[in-house]
């Protein structure tokens, strides 16, 4: 079987870090090239994995030598790359939030159809072993209805891992659009969606700038968010947790609690109404923090997609899905109303 031809386009942290080495790892992708407008950059990732540098995105979706990329840019970037590789006949793999505006990701949607390519967003934590239990937990039944629930991700801030550091692109409203809501929140707003296995039909938010004074986006918000069924808990991304990152996610319902990430040693806990308690070791999640998972399975489930002809398993609707939700967040926070995620323009 032929190899997929893959191009990376961005060069910061998460392509280093998490795409180019796991398109190195899959064995049926060749990586072709890299694109980054930083010159400097781009050269020593070229060098490193011994493929080509772009410095212009354009020129690489026009040079017919790559099937698939990745899109590993700042936010704003997100939806005119993709829908220019998309018009070009590629596949794309886009990174969180996978736009900035909801025009933008019908946009990206109407383009993989029309083009009959595959989009997926990197929504990766779905993929997290605990997160896909506790979902077969619920949709069996075993936990029984489902009362509430409360998220949250927060660390240090990217300063702390970005390859800019303090002059990340991150920090930057024009490039970022938005900060921990769409670095972090977009994360946990597709992963309750996903857990919970139903939609979040009514926000509400606290969205401030706290913790960063050299920064013009967010660094701590607070949402309470309300599901088709009913069920209402909380959602907290942010910046400003400045010794240990937290990931956790704890699930409240009839029969039993569900802790997610929460527990040092135990992936998962559940406590049951009875008393009993199941620990499940299911390997750490992905983390910045060392021994944190090494794969995000993100790579390798696009590339099965591509080559199998499948669905992606987060397309471009469920990326939307989950973007509307930090969409309507912004919009509560603006207004002081609680926003329905149907609604939003």
């Amino acid at each position: 079987m032929e190899k997929l031809r893959v191009g990376v386009i961005g060069c910061g942290s998460i392509a280093q870090h998490r795409h180019l080495p796991e398109y190195i790892a899959n064995k049926n992708v060749e990586l072709v090239a890299v694109c980054d407008i930083n010159e400097e950059r781009v050269k020593e990732v070229a060098e490193k994995y011994e493929v080509a540098a772009y410095t212009n995105y354009e020129e690489l979706l026009s040079s017919g030598t790559v099937d698939a990329v990745s899109v590993c840019t700042p936010n704003y970037l997100h939806a005119p790359i993709s829908i220019a590789a998309l018009n070009a006949g590629l596949h794309v793999l886009c990174e969180k939030p996978m736009s900035t505006s909801k025009q933008e990701a019908e946009a990206m949607i109407a383009a993989a159809k029309e083009s009959g390519k595959k989009l997926m967003i990197a929504h990766n934590q779905r993929f997290v072993a605990s997160h896909q239990r506790a979902r077969q937990l619920i949709a069996s039944g075993e936990i029984g209805k489902i009362y509430s629930f409360r998220t949250a991700f927060g660390h240090g801030g990217p300063e702390g891992w970005s390859v800019d550091g303090k002059e990340s692109w991150f920090f930057e409203k024009d490039k970022a659009f938005v900060g921990a809501m769409g670095d972090l929140g977009v994360h946990k707003s597709d992963l309750l969606r996903y857990v919970l296995g139903e939609e979040i039909t009514e926000v509400g938010s606290f969205v401030e700038t706290s913790a960063k004074d050299f920064a013009d986006v967010d660094d701590n918000a607070v949402c309470v968010l309300k599901t088709e069924s009913g069920i209402i808990g909380t959602l907290a991304a942010s910046w400003a947790y400045v010794s240990k990152e937290d990931n956790s996610t704890i699930i409240y319902g009839e029969k039993a609690i569900l802790r997610l990430e929460d527990d040092p040693n135990n992936s998962l806990v559940v406590q049951y109404v009875n008393g009993d308690v199941v620990n499940y070791q299911l390997g750490k999640i992905q983390s910045n923090d060392a021994g944190g998972q090494r794969t995000t399975h993100v790579i390798n489930h696009f590339v099965d997609a591509v080559i199998h002809n499948q669905e992606p398993p987060v397309p471009g609707e469920e990326g939307l899905k989950s973007l509307a939700v930090i969409l309507a967040a912004l919009q509560s926070n603006e207004t002081k109303q609680i926003v329905k995620v149907s609604e939003l323009n």
